[in-house]
């Protein structure tokens, strides 16, 4: 089992983008993220007043599909309703969607926003379904969107996504799989829930089918991004106390990392360059 809390969750995910303007208008028109505060060069982004993205402006930057950082950040809605209003509303505001999966733990729906960042949009089945099952049931088949939108009720306006969307999991690009999942689970302390051959790794706390997603498809033996590109800048894992922040910390150093530290909690790099937040 998971060394870490078991309400262990991710959390926001800070991005570099090319034009601030432009990518506050696609989180808050296109996914229905609310601005919750803007700043010169900033902006804050989340659902319920929690924070969930976290854009910085680098103006110019341009998108990178091939290093090392963010393959796509996952907002995990409430309900298969809520999912329901979500693709209804982008069906009537024509939304560009680049796909739609069934993946058995969950459904799913898939974007790219201005500056080349991967989304998923989706809502889990539920947990009795594909608990204990995950590497057994994780596929990716076409999702049943006739039957998706029929959960969707046409007299609820739409007005954003709803209050309890979260930050589901992060899917990063990463420089070598069977690395990060020795750091991802001897070090930090995520459990392995499924493997795509030597591609990619699924790991999480409390036997959640994922909140760390890692492949190679784009990204083999490559370093992350630097200035001039749109790229992941930090992800934050979230546990519940301070002292299980630090004792992370402590396998960190024992790992021959160094964590830093950022306010009351830690950045923590990951064996691909990816600095990870620990909130």
């Amino acid at each position: 089992m998971s060394a870490l809390p078991a309400t262990t969750r991710v959390g926001a995910v800070t991005l570099t983008v090319g034009a601030l303007d432009r990518s506050v208008a696609y989180y808050r028109d296109a996914i229905g993220l609310a601005v919750i505060g803007e700043a010169p060069g900033s902006a804050h982004l989340g659902a319920g007043g929690e924070v969930l993205v976290r854009l910085v402006e680098e103006p110019g930057a341009q998108p990178d599909e091939r290093s090392a950082g963010l393959f796509h950040l996952a907002l995990l809605l409430p309900t298969r309703a809520d999912l329901a209003r979500w693709v209804q509303h982008a069906v009537d505001d024509r939304v560009p969607v680049g796909g739609a999966s069934d993946h058995v733990v969950s459904e799913a729906l898939y974007l790219t926003d201005p500056d080349g960042h991967g989304i998923e949009i989706y809502a889990d089945r539920p947990r009795e379904v594909w608990e204990g099952r995950v590497a057994q049931l994780m596929t990716t088949v076409a999702l049943d969107l006739p039957s998706l939108l029929a959960e969707a009720d046409p007299a609820q306006p739409w007005d954003g996504v709803p209050t309890g969307t979260t930050m589901g999991h992060v899917h990063l690009r990463v420089t070598d799989v069977p690395t990060t999942i020795a750091w991802y689970r001897d070090v930090l302390g995520f459990e392995l829930m499924a493997t795509y051959g030597p591609q990619a790794a699924f790991l999480a706390a409390d036997g959640y089918h994922h909140h760390i997603g890692a492949n190679t498809w784009h990204s083999a033996g490559q370093p992350i991004a630097g200035p001039g590109r749109a790229r992941l800048a930090s992800a934050t894992l979230l546990l519940p106390e301070a002292a299980d922040r630090d004792a992370l910390a402590d396998r960190v150093r024992a790992a021959g990392g160094t964590p830093e530290r950022d306010g009351d909690g830690w950045r923590v790099t990951d064996p691909s360059g990816i600095v990870l937040r620990v909130a």
